[in-house]
């Protein structure tokens, strides 16, 4: 959230933005624990978190139809 970021616009939205000014006022070391403690209380979360890197980190991959990839499972 860079400093040109608008307000939030919902209580829901105010507090995120809380959190996350928290979480960024932490040390690496803190967050690495923060993070450690949240996603070992959430196993769910850590899978959707592990789902959302993969995807994040093959952003740059060109993209294909869902019928090839079904296909491809098939094999």
């Amino acid at each position: 959230m860079a400093g040109s970021r608008a307000a939030p616009k919902t209580e829901a939205e105010a507090l995120v933005e809380v959190f996350w000014r928290a979480f960024q006022g932490l040390t690496r070391k803190q967050r690495a624990l923060f993070l450690e403690k949240w996603l070992s209380e959430d196993p769910q979360l850590a899978e959707d978190l592990g789902d959302i890197l993969v995807a994040y980190g093959r952003r740059s991959e060109p993209t294909r139809p869902l019928e090839e990839v079904l296909q491809d499972l098939e094999k």
